[in-house]
């Protein structure tokens, strides 16, 4: 099998979603996508483990990163599903795993990289390994420890799905364990321990009062979210608990650091023992750079916040602004009938080739 990168991008895009590349699995799509690659001279590759970079090197003034990861979340267990692999085309429209998270932007970063030999700007196109899974593990992550110089630049682009408009920054995660401890007992003498399940109830009355903040940042409106996302606790149908665990996520702005997050947190859970398990700072808009406003003027619309974390905090951690761009809906992400217009993908391309060729 190859990949032809010159052919319409849509059909570009439904071969790589007939490739599966579950995290763990993107050995075949990176080998494919590295040899289609070594087809162009004006490029130069390297390549770390399932990650590929491929950079112009023509002296201009800026530099431009386009990234996008090549793998995607386990496929659906519904026999029925559409969103699976190899996909389907169903009148205009892709069906299949990966179509907006995030095959279609890599197939416009694959085209881009082929046919565009005298960008206005140096283009740097990443290819990484590993996003969907936990963050020690992402190829980027790993790119950025070992080989620095080649993620560096003037102003980044994560081609994740944002239905064909400009999202800048994104949200940070934080998640917590906010814990209660009681006293085991047989639940025939409820009255000899003491329930921890029973003690959680202000946790989580805590949560449901609790008014998240919308926070503007740089003139986009970033929504806050502060949810119970698991609950365990007990060990038997006949035994008082005397464990009881909340795991509770944080959705917050970009204008409060990780652990400015936790703080908030603890503040809310105050009297209870809260232990936070991760967390991922956000990233500003970068929106008030020119190179950006110029991105905004090529695509043509509103440009809107990223509200779930993407990427772009990784550049921004290394004082790259950086923004979302990228064919299809998100809220179709991991769907079981994930799917993106084939139009919407030749429109991203278009709109990324007369803003690069500018």
């Amino acid at each position: 099998m190859e990949l032809n990168l010159d052919a319409d991008v849509a059909l570009l895009t439904e071969a790589l979603i007939n490739i599966n590349s579950v995290s763990g699995n993107e050995r075949v799509v990176a080998d494919l996508v590295h040899t289609a690659l070594q087809g162009y001279g004006h490029l130069e590759l390297y390549r770390d483990g399932d990650a590929i970079v491929a950079r112009t090197n023509l002296g201009r003034d800026r530099r431009v990163i386009l990234a996008g990861h090549l793998d995607t979340v386990p496929l659906p267990t519904d026999p029925q599903a559409l969103g699976t692999v190899p996909g389907q085309v169903r009148g205009s429209v892709l069906y299949g795993r990966g179509a907006t998270d995030m095959k279609g932007g890599v197939a416009v970063q694959l085209a881009l990289a082929a046919s565009l030999r005298e960008p206005a700007h140096d283009i740097t196109y990443i290819f990484y390994d590993h996003e969907e899974v936990e963050a020690a593990k992402s190829g980027l992550g790993r790119l950025a420890r070992t080989v620095p110089e080649l993620l560096r630049g003037d102003f980044a682009i994560l081609l994740e799905p944002t239905n064909g408009t400009v999202e800048g920054g994104c949200n940070g995660t934080s998640r917590f364990l906010v814990r209660t401890r009681g006293r085991a007992a047989h639940s025939a003498r409820a009255w000899m321990g003491h329930n921890a399940i029973h003690d959680a109830a202000p946790i989580l009355q805590r949560l449901a009062d609790y008014q998240p903040q919308t926070v503007t940042v740089d003139g986009l409106d970033y929504r806050e979210s502060l949810n119970a996302v698991r609950i365990s606790g007990g060990i038997a149908g006949n035994v008082i608990p005397d464990y009881c665990e909340v795991t509770v996520n944080y959705r917050f702005a970009p204008d409060k650091s990780v652990e400015q997050s936790e703080a908030i947190v603890r503040e809310l859970m105050d009297g209870f023992e809260v232990v936070r398990t991760d967390g991922a700072a956000g990233a500003r808009p970068g929106l008030d750079q020119p190179i950006a406003a110029s991105l905004v003027a090529a695509v043509g619309q509103k440009p809107m916040p990223k509200y779930g974390w993407t990427d772009v905090s990784r550049f921004a951690a290394l004082g790259i602004p950086a923004v979302n761009f990228g064919p299809g809906d998100a809220l179709l992400a991991h769907s079981a009938d994930e799917h993106v217009e084939q139009q919407a993908i030749r429109d991203c391309l278009d709109a990324l080739r007369r803003w690069l060729q500018a």
